[in-house]
């Protein structure tokens, strides 16, 4: 075999490793070229609208000290909205805790905290069955510390794209 037939089938084995081609079954990136957010995609409900709310200590309610209560609302109504346009995409919803507490506990508070999330956006005319509801308790913090920023921080209800 010749240089040149080397040559080029190392150019082309070389192209085909750096293709990447999204097709059924594939996972594809939710990031355009730029990095920009691909509209619908997780990264695109991290980015643009929200993906998550929190919570008061010991509270499963979306009501809690101002600005908090504010800002959740404003958190769900945009993701309603973007439920409502992207009707394609189902979504979770997992409830957590800061560290304090017995497991057992922190898991039904998180799973209150899932619920309570879940109830706001099927009243805002979101499908029930798009919404499925979990709870890790304090198992996977958003913030890792034993202070009351961090604490803070892992009370909340994390929406993702399933």
């Amino acid at each position: 075999m010749g240089m040149h037939m080397r040559t080029t089938l190392a150019l082309v084995a070389l192209l085909a490793g750096c293709a990447t081609v999204a097709g059924p079954g594939t996972p594809s990136t939710g990031v355009l070229a730029g990095g920009a957010a691909r509209p619908g995609s997780e990264e695109d409900l991290v980015a643009n609208v929200g993906d998550r709310v929190f919570f008061d200590f010991q509270r499963w309610d979306l009501q809690g000290r101002e600005p908090l209560t504010q800002k959740n609302f404003v958190t769900l109504d945009r993701q309603a909205a973007w439920l409502m346009q992207y009707a394609q995409n189902d979504v979770q919803i997992a409830g957590n805790c800061d560290e304090r507490g017995t497991e057992e506990y922190n898991l039904a508070l998180g799973q209150r905290r899932a619920d309570t999330t879940r109830a706001y956006l099927v009243a805002k005319s979101i499908a029930g069955e798009r919404i499925s509801a979990i709870s890790y308790g304090k198992e996977r913090p958003t913030a890792l510390g034993s202070a009351p920023d961090a604490w803070a921080q892992n009370r909340n209800a994390i929406t993702s794209v399933r």
